[in-house]
């Protein structure tokens, strides 16, 4: 997999850009936390309240500097300003795998079609740039809202890992979801495209 965590890898479209996530961008996504702490309801790592948010970008940082994970700042074009984050991480060259998650938008930016660009642009990265033969989607199990946007863009859920990791307020069970390298060149690539030329 061909994978430089010290690259910048700028992503995008006619809607949005992804760009690496820096240090500085705490001030861009303070608003977030701040104002929507629900956004972080599922989250392993939560990032509501200024220090939380610290807290969490600096673990999505380092965990870049040992090249187990690539976070992304969005932003918006339609409305010019910054919508949220998104990461792969569990990146793991020697199985030509990664996982695709911790992502999060602000309410202004949800159920616009934003996600979709940025999940085409995500996943396209993976499957032609770091061609990629996996790529793997987690989410808590009663997080239903997530697992419905992960289904729109082609996933197929794996099963349920029961308990498996610790949450903020105890334990949870995780869902899993993959889309495959054949699977992303036999139909799921030209299935976005057309979400994305019909706003579906």
């Amino acid at each position: 997999m061909n994978f430089d965590p010290n690259k910048i890898y700028l992503l995008e479209d006619e809607r949005v850009l992804l760009r690496p996530l820096e240090e500085s961008d705490h001030e861009h996504l303070l608003k977030f936390s701040l104002e929507e702490p629900e956004l972080w309801t599922y989250s392993l790592i939560p990032a509501n309240g200024e220090e939380n948010l610290k807290v969490y970008m600096d673990y999505a940082l380092d965990q870049r500097k040992q090249g187990l994970s690539y976070p992304f700042i969005v932003w918006d074009k339609n409305t010019e300003r910054y919508a949220g984050s998104t990461r792969f991480y569990d990146i793991q060259p020697k199985h030509n795998t990664l996982q695709l998650g911790y992502t999060w938008y602000g309410r202004d930016f949800q159920g616009t079609g934003l996600n979709k660009h940025c999940k085409f642009l995500l996943l396209r990265f993976a499957f032609e740039e770091l061609n990629a033969d996996r790529v793997e989607f987690r989410a808590d199990a009663k997080n239903a809202r997530s697992i419905a946007a992960m289904k729109s863009i082609g996933c197929t859920p794996e099963g349920i890992l029961r308990s498996n990791c610790a949450a903020p307020n105890g334990r949870r069970d995780s869902i899993v979801l993959s889309i495959l390298r054949d699977e992303w060149f036999s139909t799921i690539k030209d299935m976005l495209l057309n979400k994305l030329k019909t706003n579906a």
